[in-house]
């Protein structure tokens, strides 16, 4: 068995919580809730201090100082996975289920994500766009 099939998501040490991050990139893209129904739309613009190209943040040791409005999950625990991809790990195994074939871990590789199409890096953008114009770059919406 592995380490996320043994352990609580709080039961894991900081390397193993880290190693869980597939590396998609879902998580940095702006998202809009509806004040009505409390949907979560998703948009195609990416916060500034993602790497494109990579998918990874550029100052993530630093990301929720930099970014207030940057989630870090560790201090919010299973409330915030709402707001995550439902491909995430951490989402995932939250709700009790099994990483997917293309997950890194499971596939000995960090390209696997991008292989597979779950990574943003062939469509997403990054601004300046004005909060009123987010609206226009809604490219989906969270189960």
């Amino acid at each position: 068995m592995s380490f996320w099939q043994e352990k609580k998501l709080e039961e894991l040490s900081d390397q193993e919580w880290e190693s869980l991050c597939d590396g998609c990139g879902q998580c940095c893209l702006h998202k809009l809730e509806d004040e009505d129904t409390g949907q979560i739309a998703i948009t195609d613009v990416a916060c500034d201090f993602l790497d494109l190209s990579t998918c990874r943040c550029t100052c993530y040791g630093q990301r929720v100082r930099k970014v207030p409005e940057c989630v870090d999950l560790r201090n919010y625990g299973a409330a915030a996975f709402r707001w995550l991809p439902v491909t995430c790990a951490y989402r995932l195994l939250a709700e009790g289920k099994d990483l997917p074939d293309w997950h890194p871990l499971l596939s000995g590789t960090a390209h696997s994500v991008h292989e597979s199409g779950q990574s943003i890096r062939s469509y997403a953008m990054q601004g300046p766009v004005p909060d009123d114009l987010l609206e226009d770059h809604i490219i989906g919406w969270l189960n």
